[in-house]
């Protein structure tokens, strides 16, 4: 586990531009740091570890020589005060970084480290919308993208290309029977695509013919104009 500390005491400590990443399923973030240490140490290894409370007395391993990581882990730092890494990942996780000097007790672990949350991506939309009307799509994540996002809009796999924003919702305005399909979304720059939702939009017209033949009162909520779904009153 992270062995806790106070950044700077007696010249130990490492710094965290982050201590909390979000970024989507299968994409790869940097997590980027810095560590100090007293006057008249050397480094022998710099490297990061996965927390693990169950292994506290065990030497943590390094992630460049665990099987699972060391294809996904690239350090980009060096053995004087860098000691950023770039991650391609699968799951959430805790991380710590970890040097090692020449010097006796010469070992220090940075807590609390940076906690990595993965998430995918879900289109909330309504099951049905009338035509004519206005409805709101949201492409949500279980968290707050630390990246700044920019989102693809999709509808039948085909990609809407003038949706394309930083704003997480798609607003459709005055639908159209045309707009009814399956709906997802996805960031620019990532291959992840979101779980497709159905939008069924239906003609309240229909109901308006239904009402006349019957000699009913049409309800003030029916559209009895069937302007919007291409149809006219005879």
């Amino acid at each position: 586990m992270c062995v806790p500390g106070v950044y700077g005491q007696y010249g130990w400590g490492v710094n965290y531009r982050d201590f909390h990443i979000c970024a989507l399923k299968g994409s790869t973030v940097t997590m980027s740091c810095n560590y100090t240490y007293p006057t008249g140490h050397q480094i022998m290894k710099a490297f990061w570890i996965k927390t693990n409370i169950k292994e506290k007395y065990v030497e943590p391993l390094d992630l460049s020589e665990d099987p699972e990581y060391s294809q996904r882990l690239q350090y980009l730092g060096d053995k004087q005060q860098n000691c950023t890494i770039r991650l391609s990942h699968k799951d959430s996780h805790k991380y710590c970084f970890r040097f090692i000097t020449d010097q006796p007790d010469g070992k220090w672990t940075g807590y609390p480290g940076v906690t990595l949350t993965v998430t995918d991506l879900q289109v909330e939309a309504p099951e049905r919308v009338t035509e004519g009307h206005n409805v709101s799509l949201t492409c949500k994540s279980s968290c707050t993208l630390t990246d700044r996002a920019t989102f693809i809009w999709y509808r039948n796999s085909q990609p809407l290309t003038e949706r394309r924003d930083g704003n997480n919702q798609l607003l459709l305005q005055s639908v159209r029977r045309e707009d009814a399909g399956r709906y997802s979304c996805a960031l620019h720059g990532h291959s992840y695509i979101s779980p497709a939702a159905r939008l069924n939009v239906t003609c309240e017209y229909l109901l308006y013919f239904v009402y006349v033949l019957f000699s009913l009162k049409v309800p003030d909520h029916v559209d009895y104009k069937g302007k919007h779904c291409g149809l006219h009153l005879l």
